[in-house]
């Protein structure tokens, strides 16, 4: 007879196959033929029918390019040529109906338009500014194209196409070249990233104006883009050193960044959805004929999720997933230490992008972490301590409310990091000090806390622009943790009411629930990961405790410790960071520290011991 282990209360799924995660991928794709960078793209809505023209040949003897290819899913295909060859031209529409605008061999450029009907190319009304390395949106017969590189400026310029001419669209309202586009409609699109300076700017069109939205997480130019205004992503680019690998995906109102490239490389092409699409071309650092395809799994497959049990009916194995179902172990390693010690600090990243900023006693010291070492970068306006945590990326966060001297005096001011450099924007409606954060730099949200010395209940969510007062917790406490990667979907555990709680409540974007308890009742914790998936660490039970407890969007489950016992941490978290992979920075044991440590889980599939 075969005695299952710790099953009590697991519910267990019949599959016929393993579960999946459900995350973005890359995967190599057929080779182009020609090798080149620069050139247009056009396969709206599909990874598997793209057409890629024009571009260049950058190593010895360099060349423009006027070859024309057609991607069927698996291989590419030599078609008819451009009528003359050349590099960084626009592109729009499908295979069989598409446009090619602009371009150049710099710095000399170009005002062609050539359209495309499936077979062959023909020269048509030109556009009104000469320009090489414009991006373009849109239709065949509804298009447009922006920004650029007229030499020996950049350009702000948009021109709308309508089959036949060319007319002014609205501005930009930063002129730029080398930027990344996204948009499936002429009165839809976006616009990212750009030079001749690294940028994280990104704007969207709406048929008639351009209107700045929420920042990428990272800066660059010569990066590609496909997808629409609510599902895009931005690939690679050159972050001024290097050729990056780096994707973002976009959601309609926010940037995350997800699976790497296969390899890094800038000045590429993208065409395809912001769940099936398609990466042609570019420097790698000569120029590269290699293809990656993005895919996430169909909406039909069955999801992997932390603490998943199942009976594989074609293996006729019981198989679990993640920490929770208690296989694999996730573990603390130790990572380089910060440079300042310090407590009640805010924290946001990765163990690889992380970053954290001000500490007792009114610091004003910020760090970012590459997972090699922490470098002091420009400090906060204001210092002070016990902040809202876990908002944005490294790259993009606030730093709202806290405490100054004489202490403790909370206070209302907010900061937002561009990644270099912080500056005070809209303060917050209520002052308060040990609060909670979630969400993105321009769309977040801060709830309960201390009022000097009332407890606050106040939720406030913050739209880029304003704060607005909305629901309250059902416990007011401070000094608590709080996971969440959207002012819509976060979680508020732990913290002070007075007394150590154990409470844990999850935010709808409406109204805060009440739900499972930790295990151990603590205050001054911290934690990372969203409101179905989180960890929780560390804290004051008292004593100092290190204990780890991980969410699996319905009850808390004790894990691996922390290796030093300690409260006041400084985490990752914000829209990056996560159950899976985070950071405990700094902190105090009975005084304040310089530790890190590095929080990783072997996210594999595993079959569970009988016996």
């Amino acid at each position: 007879m075969t005695t299952l282990k710790n099953l009590k209360g697991t519910a267990i799924q019949f599959l016929d196959a393993d579960p999946v995660v459900y995350v973005g991928s890359w995967a190599s794709g057929g080779s182009l033929n020609t090798a080149r960078t620069y050139s247009g793209a056009s396969g709206l809505g599909t990874q598997t029918d793209s057409l890629l023209f024009g571009g260049r040949k950058n190593s010895a003897p360099a060349s423009d390019k006027a070859e024309t290819e057609k991607y069927n899913g698996t291989a590419w295909t030599e078609l008819n040529d451009l009528p003359s060859a050349k590099e960084g031209v626009a592109g729009f529409g499908t295979t069989t109906n598409a446009v090619s605008a602009g371009g150049g061999s710099s710095p000399a450029v170009a005002n062609p338009t050539c359209t495309w009907d499936g077979t062959s190319w023909t020269e048509v009304n030109e556009i009104n500014t000469a320009r090489e390395k414009p991006k373009g949106a849109g239709t065949y017969t509804a298009g447009l194209i922006f920004s650029g590189n007229p030499h020996p400026s950049v350009s702000a310029a948009t021109e709308e196409w309508d089959g036949t001419n060319w007319t002014a669209g609205g501005s930009l309202n930063t002129g730029r070249t080398n930027v990344g586009n996204a948009g499936a409609s002429q009165t839809a699109a976006l616009c990212f990233g750009g030079g001749p300076s690294q940028s994280n700017l990104v704007e969207q069109y709406n048929g008639s104006a351009w209107t700045e939205i929420a920042e990428m997480n990272t800066a660059r130019l010569e990066l590609a883009g496909l997808g629409t205004t609510t599902s895009a992503l931005a690939m690679g680019g050159y972050d001024g050193s290097t050729g990056v690998a780096n994707v973002e995906s976009w959601d309609g109102s926010s940037w995350t960044e997800v699976a790497d490239l296969g390899t890094a490389r800038n000045n590429s092409s993208g065409s395809g959805t912001g769940t099936l699409g398609l990466l042609a071309g570019g420097n790698n650092p000569n120029e590269t004929a290699a293809t990656e395809e993005w895919s996430f799994p169909p909406i039909t497959a069955t999801i992997l999720q932390e603490g998943l049990m199942w009976f594989n009916s074609s293996s006729s194995t019981l198989k679990g997933y993640g920490t929770a179902a208690g296989i694999p172990a996730a573990t603390w390693a130790s990572g380089a230490n910060v440079n300042t010690a310090r407590y009640r600090g805010i924290g946001t990243g990765t163990p690889t992008a992380g970053l954290i900023a001000g500490g007792y006693d009114t610091q004003v010291n910020t760090e970012q972490y590459n997972g090699s070492a922490w470098t002091e970068v420009n400090n906060l306006n204001t210092g002070r301590d016990q902040g809202g945590n876990n908002v944005g990326t490294y790259s993009a966060t606030l730093y709202m409310s806290g405490a100054t001297t004489p202490w403790p005096t909370a206070k209302t001011e907010v900061e937002s990091w561009d990644g270099s450099s912080w500056t005070e924007i809209t303060d917050v409606n209520t002052a308060r000090r040990n609060s909670m954060g979630a969400g993105s730099q321009t769309a977040a949200m801060i709830a309960t806390g201390l009022i000097n010395p009332p407890i606050s209940a106040n939720t406030e969510l913050w739209n880029g622009t304003s704060w607005t007062e909305v629901a309250d917790v059902n416990d007011g406490r401070y000094y608590v943790a709080s996971a969440g990667n959207s002012n819509t979907a976060a979680m508020l555990v732990g913290g002070d009411s007075p007394g150590e709680d154990a409470d844990t409540e999850i935010w709808n974007g409406t109204s805060w629930t009440e739900v499972n308890n930790l295990n151990t009742a603590r205050a001054a914790l911290s934690a990372s990961g969203s409101s179905t998936l989180a960890i929780a660490f560390g804290g004051d039970v008292p004593p100092k405790t290190g204990k780890t407890e991980s969410w699996n969007g319905t009850s808390w489950t004790e894990v691996n410790d922390l290796s030093t016992s300690r409260s006041g941490m400084s985490q990752g978290g914000g829209t990056s960071g996560s159950a899976t992979g985070t950071f405990a920075a700094a902190g105090y044991t009975t005084t304040a520290v310089t530790t890190v440590e590095e929080w990783t889980v072997d996210a594999a599939v595993a079959t569970v011991t009988t016996s």
